[in-house]
């Protein structure tokens, strides 16, 4: 007796859906909604309905960002990181390239429905316009760690929506300042970093760890800056000592991770130690997921 074909389509599915989980690093997505609601707490503005908006807009252009890296870097790829969904051939580079434009325009349609035109037009456009700018031509160049920092800045400044971005400044430069350091050292995940690349990350992390802090640093926010330190200070001390290619790719996931931590610390210091402590706590989860499916 012949046999019903939906087992072998039910794990072609989740082979499918896993593949395009790697393309787009779907557990580091957990870390962007942070950055808007960094943005829209600094100004005044809770987690409502526009602030969830744009978080989704913002998931969607990280996302959008993930598979047109790899879909840029697909030659680079195939000989530095075969296992990759594109160079692996579980993706075609097409399916990657329309990925990436379909998530780009429904981050800007999500945005505009969230925040208005003038949101998706002001704070959505830019940062979308930084994400494509970096994967096709800025990466490769001395100014990509700047561009992609700009990017992550203009993230905090998406949750200020159609408001004055002045209060937000502060949380932007705090969350540029860690991207920038990641980003330099994510540059040496194959071959290792010069111990001085390890030295300027934790030295942006502390910068950003100081952006943080305020007269009047309370409870939530001393407990948040504790938990980004021990999330990404031991990484980089181990750079420091080695600085092999596999300590750097752990130091970079650590990176990624340890943004969850500074944006607690962000929602602390705007007086949301609620919104810290989810945060805060989303940090196991995506340390699990990216087991699973890594981060970088």
């Amino acid at each position: 007796m012949r046999l019903p074909p939906f087992p072998g389509r039910a794990f072609r599915a989740r082979r499918t859906l896993r593949a395009y989980a790697e393309l787009v690093r779907a557990p580091a997505a957990i870390t962007v909604p942070g950055d808007v609601l960094a943005g829209a707490l600094a100004t005044g503005r809770g987690s409502g309905g526009r602030t969830l908006g744009l978080a989704a807009s913002s998931v969607c252009l990280y996302w959008a960002g993930m598979a047109l890296n790899d879909w840029a870097d697909r030659d680079l790829d195939a000989v530095e990181r075969p296992e990759r969904p594109l160079p692996s051939g579980r993706i075609r580079p097409r399916a990657a390239l329309a990925t990436a434009a379909g998530l780009t325009a429904a981050g800007l349609g999500i945005a505009a429905l969230a925040g208005g035109r003038r949101t998706a037009l002001r704070r959505t456009l830019p940062l979308a316009a930084a994400v494509w700018a970096y994967d096709l031509g800025a990466k490769s160049t001395p100014l990509g760690p700047a561009v992609m920092a700009t990017a992550r800045a203009l993230d905090v400044l998406h949750g200020a929506g159609p408001a004055p971005v002045r209060p937000a400044l502060l949380p932007a430069a705090a969350v540029a300042a860690h991207t920038l350091g990641l980003t330099r050292l994510s540059r040496h995940e194959v071959d290792g970093a010069p111990p001085r690349e390890a030295a300027l990350a934790l030295a942006a992390a502390t910068v950003a760890a100081a952006a943080t802090t305020g007269p009047r640093t309370g409870p939530a926010q001393t407990a948040a800056l504790g938990l980004y330190a021990a999330s990404y200070g031991p990484a980089l001390t181990r750079v420091l000592r080695a600085p092999d290619a596999p300590r750097v790719r752990r130091a970079v996931g650590a990176g990624i991770h340890a943004l969850l931590p500074l944006q607690a610390a962000l929602a602390a210091r705007a007086g949301a130690p609620r919104a810290a402590a989810a945060l805060a706590t989303a940090l196991p989860l995506v340390r699990r997921l990216s087991r699973k499916v890594s981060s970088t």
